[in-house]
């Protein structure tokens, strides 16, 4: 099969490469920041109780990441698998491979949809409300539920376009979907006093257009991939090796709903309901690190697969290199305006001066492993790119269950401040899970480098 299309993966400067494709993603993981936190941004200025309503909304987030997980779960599987198969000069299953997981994604949207609409008060309560927030909680939720399947389509499927090498084409339709959202949100919230119910309307529009926007880039002919109707039969032998690869990302990102329960809950008992719209806000930071580092993660990905597929390790080491060095920088020069200026990232979401003084004071706790980041993101994030399914699922279950959930109800029965102690379970996971991925990746990845060696060199 000619892939001289996209050969350019295998032959074109590594450095230059990550570069030309990183930056967009980089850039469009920002615009999504964005584009999920630009709602918080406006409830929480919201007049009379917008405290209370950045609270409720802040108690949906844990739902709409299971939404997204569950893209990450066929997707991030997925695309990985397209480029190994480009790289080998395999096209046709490449395309088998995209249109039996955006058939599969349909399914799982429309299943999600009933769930939440049937289902949505009784997990916002689970999830952490109180009688106080479940009326903007369930008032978000009910209209978000409604578009779900353009959240689904519109992650799973640009992860496709990414993976192809058009970072560009998927930066966009980030952009699209966040300029429409940034736009529509004080227009429903304010000029039409929507309240929560317009910042999700606003929501579900703009991940609509962003939908459109993707399924017609891959309908067309600038794709090297095109979805077709004769590629969306569901293959099994096709789609099951793609969610055993996106299991590990679907855990990092499912989990972060059931941490939310355990986190909400905890701080709900001990420190109220400001304790819990403080965690509104620390998570929001925390997608401010997490989201530049999967973009450039996701920059890398296309690259590290082809190289994988095409059996040349010193380009896969290379790329390994020049993720983790960039990534590593990022995160501690995040984690050093974090912890010298915590007021600041607490103020853009809330002008309350009780919600700002109790998170910054929070933010310093949380965020203390946040300068290690880099080396977990560029470990994990490269066992996904070279299919190394069971690594990538070890590195995510050891750090959210095997580590973090334990450490939020063992470290208030140590310390004295024990909504504090809450949220020092955060960087305690990081230190030790940081340790752990590294340990592993260095053993794993020679042994992947070894089985890719072209014969002449055993």
């Amino acid at each position: 099969m000619n892939n001289q299309n996209n050969d350019f993966l295998g032959t074109a400067p590594v450095g230059k490469l990550l570069f030309k494709l990183s930056l967009p993603t980089i850039l469009a993981q920002l615009i999504n920041m964005l584009y999920n936190i630009v709602d918080r941004i406006y409830i929480g200025h919201m007049p009379g109780d917008g405290d209370l309503a950045l609270t409720g909304v802040g108690i949906c987030m844990p739902i709409l990441i299971v939404v997204s997980a569950f893209a990450s779960l066929i997707s991030a599987g997925g695309a990985p698998r397209a480029s190994i198969f480009m790289g080998k000069g395999d096209r046709d299953t490449a395309e088998k491979t995209m249109g039996s997981c955006f058939s599969l994604q349909v399914i799982v949207s429309v299943v999600l949809t009933v769930i939440l609409l049937v289902f949505h008060r009784d997990l916002l309560f689970l999830f952490g409300a109180s009688e106080n927030t479940i009326g903007y909680a369930s008032d978000y939720i009910q209209i978000y539920a409604i578009g779900t399947i353009f959240v689904q389509l519109t992650l799973g499927m640009n992860a496709y376009i990414t993976a192809q090498g058009f970072s560009k084409i998927s930066m966009l339709t980030i952009l699209i979907g966040a300029i429409t959202n940034i736009i529509l949100d004080p227009i429903f919230i304010f000029v039409f006093d929507m309240g929560v119910s317009g910042a999700a309307l606003a929501t579900i529009l703009s991940q609509g257009i962003s939908c459109i926007w993707v399924i017609l880039f891959l309908c067309g002919k600038k794709t090297l991939l095109r979805l077709k109707k004769e590629t969306l039969k569901i293959r099994f032998s096709l789609v099951l090796p793609c969610i055993a690869l996106g299991i590990a990302p679907f855990i990092m990102q499912a989990s972060e709903s059931i941490i939310s329960v355990c986190f909400n809950s905890s701080l709900l008992k001990y420190g109220g309901d400001v304790a819990v719209g403080a965690m509104t806000i620390l998570t929001s930071v925390l997608q401010l690190a997490m989201l530049p580092l999967q973009g450039l993660s996701q920059g890398a990905q296309p690259i590290s697969s082809y190289n994988y597929g095409a059996r040349n390790p010193e380009r896969v080491k290379k790329v390994f290199r020049m993720l983790l060095l960039s990534s590593l920088v990022y995160s501690v020069a995040l984690w050093a305006l974090v912890m010298l200026f915590p007021r600041m990232f607490a103020g853009i979401f809330t002008p309350d001066p009780t919600l700002l003084d109790f998170s910054e004071q929070a933010l310093r706790i949380y965020c203390g492993g946040l300068c290690l980041f880099g080396i977990q993101i560029a470990c994990q994030m490269t066992f996904v790119s070279l299919g190394k399914a069971f690594s990538s699922i070890i590195v995510a279950v050891m750090r959210k269950f095997v580590l973090l959930l334990p450490l939020i109800y063992l470290l208030p029965q140590l310390l004295k401040d024990k909504t504090m102690a809450v949220y020092t379970a955060e960087p305690v996971a990081d230190v030790i899970a940081v340790t752990f991925t590294a340990i592993l990746f260095f053993v794993q990845f020679k042994k992947a480098m070894k089985d890719i060696e072209p014969s002449d060199q055993l």
